[in-house]
């Protein structure tokens, strides 16, 4: 239901008008949702149950949090501080960014190079526009899979990442090994193969690591398991790099 009325507001309402009053729209969505069963970390909504997707993802309907986003805000509410720390976030949505900026940080910059996400700069992962060991903390959740010159992305990353600061990281991953192939290069050939129509691979979790751990990362595999009926809408198995530059 989420999902068909999504695509009616999208194909009835000006995409300006939908952005403009995002906030409004989605009051009028989650009130049917509101419950005491589960809780957003993200906007504090109380939900008696999420929204889920077709692809079987708990959205929150208030802010659309997705399992993923509320992850990485729960590590980041317990293991990391913002308070005098600079900090650079890839394709951040707009809830988590909002939530983030609360935090105080010295500088957080956002930034999207495709123009999906409202970001204070647009900046090309392949080639960052900041002096080598600008930031304390970055955060490059689902940008990977989507760079295909993915080993000049990771250098820049380390780069600009500063003595040991960290980098967390997240794609979707595979069991075996990463899986591209230059020759899969159509949206639809891309969804078949990758998942996605603007993906380029898919890692695995050990192809991914071996890739940060050439460009000179020192890599915690997170591994995060959730009972199902969780109140944060967590996913149950769930992969987390932190790449720490020594």
């Amino acid at each position: 239901m989420y999902e068909k009325l999504k695509k009616l507001a999208i194909f009835l309402l000006p995409v300006k008008l939908l952005e403009r009053h995002e906030v409004f729209f989605r009051k009028l969505i989650s009130h049917r949702y509101s419950g005491q069963k589960y809780s957003c970390n993200i906007c504090d909504f109380g939900l008696r149950d999420f929204v889920v997707l077709s692809n079987g993802n708990k959205l929150c309907p208030n802010c659309g949090s997705l399992p993923r986003t509320r992850r990485l805000f729960s590590m980041i509410d317990s293991e990391y501080t913002f308070e005098n720390k600079t900090v650079l976030h890839f394709s951040p949505s707009k809830a988590m960014s909002s939530k983030l900026r609360k935090l105080k940080a010295k500088e957080y910059v956002t930034t999207d190079f495709e123009g999906e996400f409202l970001a204070d700069e647009k900046i090309d992962i392949t080639q960052i526009n900041k002096k080598d060991n600008s930031f304390d903390l970055i955060i490059c959740y689902h940008v990977l899979e989507h760079i295909k010159a993915d080993d000049s992305a990771i250098s820049e990353l380390y780069r600009v990442l500063r003595v040991g600061g960290k980098c967390l990281i997240q794609t979707p991953f595979k069991i075996g090994e990463i899986y591209e192939d230059d020759l899969i290069q159509t949206p639809e050939d891309r969804l078949i193969h990758f998942g996605q129509k603007d993906h380029v691979r898919i890692y695995s979790v050990e192809g991914l690591i071996n890739k940060l751990n050439k460009a000179g990362f020192l890599v915690d595999q997170r591994d995060f398991n959730s009972i199902l009926e969780n109140r944060q809408g967590f996913e149950q198995n769930e992969t987390v790099l932190v790449a720490q530059k020594e």
